[in-house]
């Protein structure tokens, strides 16, 4: 069979025949009379068999190699083959990523394209001073790859960065949302934290009602952050978990301070004193029964300052002197213990 009819039948081009046969593999084992290329049947399915390697992904010198060493092992190629193909299935897949969140972003004009890039590539950064340089710098009428900046904010361990984040998504009025409350129901904690104090820093609808999900979180930590964000919004479903702050110690004073908000905005004072005050019955600690004591300074209104008026009076010195000197600060019209 002549070359023509070898490329017409086998779709490869007389040009890449003749360059198989330069490189010695496929050549053809016969000449016509006239000194034309004559392929055999042996050399057809050689061909074949160059096309099928060729189809995996092997260069010419290594189907060269995979057919003519005698110490070739096939195992050891295709394996090569399958780690190569998944790196660059891995590149790819990145690479669509970063075009899905330059496409989300709806870019107007190629200096928008550049700057998301410019972006998306910052947050890759190990610098977490251009991490959050990059996130700060984004101008208030640009657009941003929401996507892009929620996963950062789910990943970020640097508390300005990850402030700049909470802003830039704050910015955007919750669009990231949906997105970041996925972070909630992650098994890691530190995610679920990251998740919570992000959505905190949206002041919308939406975002309430993913931080009253998280008051039910097993992680104190997170109920915290979602209780502070939620009282200061008004919110009353924060209250236990406010109480338990102050009664467990965990940034007790800012959670006095957001019940006292409560009195203010929501929830009569009354209902919050009496709240405390079965806290300080059931306590049985001298530190609890303090933080208790100096939470109930932030409430405003006469139920606390009876409550405070009877702790004048109580058997441990420090709690009764405490007392003592919130009510007389309260009497001379100033904020107590500051």
């Amino acid at each position: 069979m002549l070359i023509g009819e070898v490329s017409r039948r086998c779709g490869v081009s007389t040009r890449m025949l003749r360059h198989f046969d330069t490189l010695g593999l496929v050549s053809p084992t016969g000449r016509t009379t006239g000194g034309y290329r004559e392929y055999s049947a042996d050399d057809i399915r050689r061909l074949f068999h160059v096309e099928s390697l060729r189809t995996l992904g092997l260069s010419l010198n290594e189907v060269k190699r995979a057919l003519d060493g005698p110490d070739f092992a096939p195992a050891d190629l295709v394996g090569d083959l399958i780690r190569h193909t998944r790196q660059r299935i891995a590149a790819d897949e990145e690479l669509l990523a970063k075009l899905e969140r330059v496409d989300a972003a709806s870019p107007a004009e190629w200096e928008d394209v550049l700057r998301i890039v410019a972006l998306l590539r910052a947050l890759e950064s190990e610098s977490a001073a251009r991490r959050q340089q990059a996130i700060l710098s984004q101008s208030g009428k640009a657009s941003l790859p929401v996507e892009a900046l929620v996963e950062a904010a789910l990943a970020e361990e640097d508390p300005n960065v990850a402030g700049a984040l909470h802003w830039s998504l704050a910015r955007v009025a919750g669009h990231g949302l949906a997105h970041l409350a996925k972070g909630l129901d992650a098994e890691e904690v530190d995610v679920r934290r990251r998740a919570t104090a992000a959505i905190a820093a949206v002041h919308t609808a939406e975002a309430t009602v993913h931080l009253r999900r998280a008051l039910d979180d097993p992680d104190a930590g997170i109920r915290g952050y979602a209780a502070l964000a939620l009282g200061s919004r008004g919110n009353i479903d924060s209250i236990p978990a406010l109480l338990e702050m102050v009664v467990d110690g965990r940034r007790d004073v800012e959670a006095a301070e957001v019940l006292g908000l409560l009195t203010t905005i929501a929830c009569p004072a009354e209902d919050i004193v009496e709240a405390l005050q079965r806290e300080l019955d059931h306590a049985d600690d001298a530190p609890t029964r303090l933080r208790i004591t100096q939470a109930l300074a932030e409430i405003p209104g006469t139920a606390a300052r009876t409550a405070l008026g009877r702790l004048t009076d109580d058997g441990d010195r420090t709690i009764a002197s405490t007392a003592a000197a919130i009510v007389s600060a309260q009497d001379r019209g100033r904020s107590p213990l500051r």
